[in-house]
């Protein structure tokens, strides 16, 4: 929602940009519309609009890539929740509270995390579908409780011993892949590099406005321009928040691993 009002916004803006231009024309002198002054402005505007056609492509290059990056250190999350469970049930019995636990905060991340998606049933992580997503302290608590379980199952013969290392070895891969994913997912480019490329962006369409010729084909070219710019900034806002909107990260991965948690 916040990506649509942002986009939305900004198309308000630069088409009023455009309009300032085009009724602020028959208000300047016959100086302002020789050829000389409109040349130059039109050389100081491309310049201007190839600049920003470079910082767009660089912004939507380095969103793609956070995203993929994003991905792929789910899917690589869900492959850790996988060994640790196998890991797990290997040791038997004993290990059970620490593989239920697993499967609770694999669910409840689902579930927290994706909440346009079909939800879990009770005994899948329901009762903490409303801890947040995946970085939630909610869910730290979780695999905190997962760690204790597993630190605390005695090994009774040399292969126990080297499972429990395995365990948790494997674990702290758990944790490190979680905070990764955690840091990567809160988006990359900041609030004040928006409000500066908008502002290219107006003066841009501003100069639009005043070259513009007055007929209904010029003013529909402009409301095209502004209309493709707002979804650029909207498709690069989407991706750089992997998690939100309708760009989002897939959480198959994850549902993947749940199947594998409940053998």
């Amino acid at each position: 929602m916040t990506e649509w009002l942002g986009a939305g916004l900004l198309l308000v803006i630069l088409l009023g940009s455009a309009a300032f231009g085009l009724f602020a024309r028959p208000f300047l002198s016959e100086a302002h519309r020789s050829r000389e002054t409109t040349d130059f402005v039109q050389l100081v505007v491309t310049m201007l609009v190839t600049f920003v056609a470079v910082v767009l492509g660089l912004l939507t290059s380095s969103a793609k890539a956070s995203f993929d990056q994003v991905g792929n250190e789910l899917k690589g999350l869900s492959v850790a929740l996988i060994q640790l469970d196998r890991s797990l049930r290997q040791w038997g019995g004993e290990a059970e509270t620490a593989r239920q636990l697993l499967r609770e905060y694999t669910a409840a991340v689902i579930a927290g995390t994706w909440r346009q998606e079909k939800r879990l049933g009770v005994g899948d992580g329901a009762s903490l579908a409303n801890s947040g997503s995946i970085g939630s302290p909610a869910l730290g608590d979780l695999l905190s409780r997962v760690e204790l379980d597993i630190r605390r199952l005695e090994p009774q013969d040399p292969m126990q011993r080297r499972l429990a290392a395995t365990c948790i070895a494997q674990f702290e891969r758990l944790m490190q892949l979680r905070w990764r994913l955690v840091e990567d997912s809160g988006g990359s480019i900041s609030t004040p590099f928006y409000v500066i490329l908008a502002f290219w962006l107006v003066v841009v369409f501003a100069s639009f406005g005043l070259s513009a010729p007055r007929n209904l084909l010029s003013y529909a070219t402009v409301t095209l321009g502004a209309l493709a710019i707002a979804s650029a900034i909207y498709v690069i806002v989407d991706l750089d928040r992997p998690f939100d909107g309708i760009f989002s990260v897939s959480s198959q991965p994850l549902r993947d691993a749940l199947g594998e948690l409940g053998r």
